[in-house]
């Protein structure tokens, strides 16, 4: 009972402390799965219409479960050279039913830089709802240390709702740089850094998070040709990473994908050395997925816990993702398509 009712006070006080506080965003290890939370730039980047949805369940060994998901449609304008995209996003915690969603409109713009270059900027801009409902929450003056009952919450609130419910606008930029092989990319969200406390006249700030992203793929030799298309199977593997940098953490996810079209297997490492050479091991991440002919991918991947959480302790981590991708319109009224972005499939 002492280390529940001390873990409590710790989430409390995340919550409600009138300090400046850090919130942290949730990560995607597919998170080039999820092209529209990962960089607005990448808005219409298949050059054809999009649809996704990305799941993951976090810690699953705790008692308390962390949930994300997040759903999208992009289209791209071969007319304008611009992509367009709505996206959902949300995570649930249960120990307190706080939960944030957010629903955005996203835009990209398609450069040519040359003859085989380009270069897509985008920019995304959202509405956002924390909801939080505290009636759960045990303290220490609930408890009777006679016989171990919890009563009601008291004064430990202050006034401050047990349904508590507050919304703001959110505003994101980003840009990547790539041609068939190579893609290098930056993304900005939380760009006014807003306030996101459930008290009046206090301050819990949304710090900015500032992430970079990019790979090389190198094409192997093709797989069999498909009697009807006459297209030959890809072959291929890529190397990539991720560097997220949201004060006062960093992180960077590294690792390589394998296509054999149309089996994907990949394996990334989640980890950073920190000042003070304090460890930042968090996961070692094993993925694998479906490129179907029809323009159906299905992945699926699982983190290994490697921090002093412990894979025992925490139960890893579960995701997955599925997305369709497909050509709306009369394909006749059309441009060509051109270059799309050799990104990871997940």
């Amino acid at each position: 009972m002492p280390n529940r009712i001390v873990g409590i006070w710790v989430l409390f006080l995340g919550l409600l402390s009138s300090v400046h506080l850090s919130a942290q965003d949730v990560q995607y290890s597919q998170f080039y799965a999820a092209p529209l939370y990962l960089n607005p730039a990448l808005t219409g980047a298949t050059e054809l219409t999009r649809i996704g949805v990305n799941y993951r369940n976090q810690w699953p060994g705790l008692d308390h479960s962390f949930n994300s998901y997040s759903a999208y449609i992009d289209h791209y304008i071969f007319d304008y050279n611009s992509g367009i995209g709505l996206i959902f996003n949300g995570n649930q915690e249960s120990m307190a039913n706080l939960s944030t969603n957010e629903i955005g409109l996203s835009y990209s713009y398609r450069l040519r830089l040359g003859e085989s270059f380009f270069f897509r900027v985008g920019g995304q801009v959202s509405y956002m709802q924390r909801d939080a409902f505290f009636s759960d929450l045990v303290f220490g003056s609930m408890i009777d240390i006679v016989n171990g009952s919890v009563g009601s919450i008291t004064d430990e609130l202050n006034g401050v709702p047990l349904d508590s419910r507050y919304s703001f606008v959110d505003y994101a930029v980003g840009g990547m740089f790539y041609n068939d092989k190579f893609w290098l990319g930056a993304s900005a969200h939380h760009l006014t850094e807003p306030n996101i406390s459930f008290v009046d006249d206090q301050t819990s700030v949304l710090p900015m998070k500032v992430s970079l992203q990019g790979g090389y793929k190198i094409d192997l030799v093709p797989g069999r040709r498909d009697y009807f298309t006459h297209n030959y199977q890809e072959r291929s593997v890529s190397f990539a990473f991720n560097f997220k940098q949201q004060d006062p953490f960093s992180q960077l996810d590294v690792g390589a994908q394998l296509f054999l079209q149309p089996l994907v297997l990949g394996l990334w490492y989640r980890g950073l050395p920190t000042k003070n050479n304090l460890p930042n091991n968090e996961a070692v991440i094993a993925l694998v997925g479906m490129a179907l002919d029809s323009g159906l991918d299905i992945g699926y991947s699982y983190d290994v816990t490697t921090s002093k959480l412990g894979q025992k302790n925490s139960g890893g981590a579960h995701e997955i993702s599925i997305r369709y991708t497909f050509l709306w319109g009369d394909p006749n009224s059309r441009n060509q398509r051109s270059r799309i972005v050799p990104c990871f499939r997940y």
